[in-house]
């Protein structure tokens, strides 16, 4: 069996083997703070697997996931990105513009860099790094998420451009499908509402999607935090050692750099091709390749351009 069809069976199975293990939590053990003491780890995994189903929508929005068929690419990764109620054709409409302008300029996809003008450039500091620290360590950036797919999915196209060029080209036929993506996967979490019930549901999908707007926000900012920012944007980026069990949650997406030198690389190649970076990014963009260090060094806040 091919290597993606085993990641599919494979996330699966662990996707629901998750919410049955909570279930069981929750109706066999008592004791109120041993439920809570064993479900919280568990919680934080199911985020983590959720942040799987992320990737594995990434890797069919480069088109790589089913690469002999585009229509059965698409339909798995919008299969896959369901329970996040997220449409696969804006996904890649996004993460496109971010492979083609991350970090080209500090106005342009660097989230960690506020432009600062004006008066008051003080207090306007303080407010960007709180702003900041609400992205990363409080489900801000999931939030941002959730709010580019809302202006994707409702703002008029010819309006769309306008406030973004992520959404040139975006037509309403784009619109359209994204809606209906969209609508199945509030029925699907409408349906397993309505025949699991509230406390099921929320094991099942509702903490779970909390866990992972905090999981989303913590992590998917690590592999571009305080890079370099320049024309030569597949270099803005840096990779991380493989850390066991995360590294194979999360498909290999240690190996950053690589895919932004090669984004049509499969996710089970990337160790095998893996690419370093030109010594003149290397020197600031791989000053740590600690997986655990590049999150907490998000701690120092975000770079400030100021500009009169």
């Amino acid at each position: 069996m091919h290597k993606n069809y085993k990641l599919i069976a494979e996330t699966l199975i662990v996707f629901l083997l998750n919410g049955l293990l909570a279930i069981v939590l929750f109706e066999f053990v008592a004791n109120d703070l041993l439920k809570w003491l064993l479900y919280i780890p568990l919680l934080i995994f199911q985020g983590l697997w959720y942040y799987r189903l992320y990737i594995i929508g990434h890797e069919c929005a480069h088109k790589k996931l089913i690469p002999e068929n585009n229509t059965v690419n698409d339909v798995v990764g919008s299969i896959a990105l369901i329970p996040l109620l997220v449409p696969i054709n804006i996904y890649r409409k996004i993460h496109y513009f971010h492979h083609g302008f991350n970090r080209k300029d500090p106005h342009t996809s660097a989230l960690d860099t506020f432009v600062i003008t004006g008066k008051f450039k003080k207090l306007k500091t303080v407010y960007y790094y709180f702003v900041w620290y609400i992205s990363v360590f409080f489900g801000g950036f999931f939030l941002h998420s959730l709010i580019s797919v809302m202006l994707f999915l409702f703002v008029p196209s010819k309006l769309s451009s306008k406030i973004s060029p992520a959404f040139k080209g975006w037509q309403m036929k784009d619109q359209f499908i994204a809606i209906l993506l969209f609508c199945i996967g509030l029925l699907f979490h409408y349906v397993t509402f309505h025949l699991l019930g509230k406390q099921y549901y929320l094991l099942v999908l509702g903490f779970p999607m909390l866990s992972f707007a905090w999981v989303l926000s913590l992590l998917v900012y690590i592999f571009h935090y305080d890079t370099t920012i320049g024309e030569e944007v597949r270099y803005n980026v840096r990779s991380v050692r493989p850390v066991p069990v995360i590294s194979w949650i999360l498909m290999n997406f240690n190996e950053h750099a690589t895919h932004h030198q090669h984004p049509n690389i499969p996710w089970y190649e990337l160790p095998s091709k893996r690419k370093q970076l030109p010594d003149v990014y290397a020197i600031k963009n791989q000053q740590t390749t600690n997986f655990f260090v590049a999150i907490f060094r998000q701690l120092k806040g975000p770079s400030k351009h100021y500009e009169n």
